[in-house]
């Protein structure tokens, strides 16, 4: 028997569709050539689709990045689940783990300096967007704090600071990686353990 879908897994589904298409089209396009009707149609659904799912067409951007870092969190999840203390966190481990996350992460990468244009560059976006990236950033603090007091670790600056130093970096390190052949994984992330000291 079929298994019949609930209001809630149809919405999931659609948005999903919708995230894909846009991840897609604006990998191919750039962010000013992704119009609403060729994501629209690349997932084959109308433009209002979009706006009944996200409202306007930053916040759809602004959810494909939100997405993409929860993807790129999730890949640590192993790892940072077998650290039981301090002296068990392992920079090479991470490091590593980065790396392979951003193997053929530079279109990604580049969407994600696209969209941080796109913002600098339209202050109204900007203001409108704010608040769902200040959320982003609490997540992404939060996720640090819970993981340093379960090893006994506490960070020297501000978690907020350092979730905010890792959002503007992440695509940096990732590009300037793939650009020059060099891997800045490793070197980046020694900076960040340094900031960790017990609690």
């Amino acid at each position: 028997m079929a298994e019949r879908w609930t209001r809630e897994r149809r919405v999931e589904h659609t948005r999903n569709l919708l995230l894909d298409a846009a991840e897609e089209v604006v990998a191919r396009q750039g962010l000013a050539g992704a119009s609403l009707e060729l994501i629209a149609d690349a997932a084959g659904y109308t433009r209002g689709a979009i706006y009944s799912h996200f409202g306007t067409k930053e916040a759809l951007f602004l959810a494909v990045m939100e997405r993409q870092l929860q993807r790129f969190l999730d890949g640590f999840t192993d790892i940072v689940e077998s650290f039981h203390s301090l002296g068990d966190l392992d920079v090479d481990k991470l490091a590593r783990r980065w790396q392979e996350l951003s193997i053929g992460a530079a279109q990604r990468a580049a969407l994600g300096y696209e969209f941080t244009l796109f913002l600098l560059r339209n202050p109204e976006a900007r203001a409108a967007l704010a608040e769902r990236r200040q959320e982003t950033i609490r997540s992404l603090a939060h996720y640090i704090d819970a993981h340093l007091e379960k090893v006994g670790g506490r960070s020297r600056v501000p978690t907020e600071v350092l979730a905010k130093l890792l959002i503007a970096t992440n695509e940096g390190v990732t590009l300037g990686s793939h650009l020059d052949d060099e891997n800045l994984y490793r070197p980046f992330m020694e900076m960040v353990m340094s900031q960790i000291e017990p609690a």
